[in-house]
């Protein structure tokens, strides 16, 4: 449903509240921006509301860097908010399908009606729960899963479960990517990091100023820093968020292991 960004207290005019079972929704405009919180002291989400389409926070930007290596022909989003990833995925990718599963109903209205949020067939938001949706991929179904899974004030446990990590690996297609975000930093020798490991030759790390941990695995090796400096500024040129600097904070996170270690 979006990360949680914490601020003192978040500046601006409540500009629309809704509720729904799980609890409030607010949108909050300030001079430039416009955010989606949940309880008015984390941000959920936040645009520039002269361009809707750019990622104001690091972490966001960050989560969009395999762009830079792909060009998935469907892409899976675990959790919508205000819309910031999608409508980012949607700039970038013009020929892709991007399918989004969001629990909250209210929550996808207002990304449509507040955070303009694009309507178009190749952009397809299905009301589920993303933790059981994932389950229901079928095998090698998608190039890209994203996962944002944020409650009002904290992640949703399912992000660090062995079993949710199989089950996107599994629904990746065999040069597959999964974007993660993280408020903090997997043990290093935890479970989460050893299934990653197991099913993710390649593991990267980005480490944003606001301490999320964006944790990218991919099911096929590569250099990830031998890219054509052409593309990137190609995407800079479609979608403004800084590309060169975002992927010079990239590193390696592990070694993968073999799929034999316990």
């Amino acid at each position: 449903m979006g990360t949680i960004i914490k601020r003192p207290e978040i500046k601006g005019d409540i500009v629309h509240v809704a509720s729904d079972p799980h609890g409030n929704i607010l949108v909050i405009d300030d001079r430039k921006h416009r955010i989606l919180s949940f309880d008015s002291v984390f941000e959920q989400s936040k645009i520039l509301r002269a361009s809707p389409n750019v990622p104001v926070h690091e972490y966001n930007r960050a989560m969009l860097l395999p762009i830079a290596f792909a060009s998935p022909g469907r892409v899976t989003v675990l959790g919508l908010g205000g819309g910031v990833l999608a409508h980012g995925l949607f700039t970038l990718l013009p020929d892709s399908i991007i399918d989004v599963y969001e629990l909250r109903r209210k929550v996808a209205e207002i990304a449509k009606d507040w955070f303009a949020l694009p309507e178009s067939e190749r952009l397809r938001v299905h009301i589920a729960d993303a933790r059981l949706a994932v389950d229901q991929l079928p095998e090698a179904s998608t190039d890209m899963i994203l996962t944002d899974l944020y409650s009002a004030d904290r992640m949703s446990p399912a992000q660090s479960q062995r079993q949710f990590i199989k089950a996107c690996s599994r629904a990746l297609s065999s040069t597959g990517w999964l974007v993660l975000n993280y408020h903090r930093m997997p043990e290093p020798d935890g479970n989460l990091l050893r299934e990653l490991k197991r099913q993710f030759p390649l593991l990267l790390v980005f480490k944003s100023r606001t301490n999320n941990w964006v944790i990218y695995g991919r099911k096929q090796d590569f250099d990830p820093w031998s890219i054509d400096k052409s593309r990137l500024n190609a995407l800079e040129e479609r979608l403004p968020i800084g590309w060169r600097k975002l992927i010079k904070k990239l590193s390696r996170l592990v070694p993968a292991v073999t799929p034999s270690e316990p």
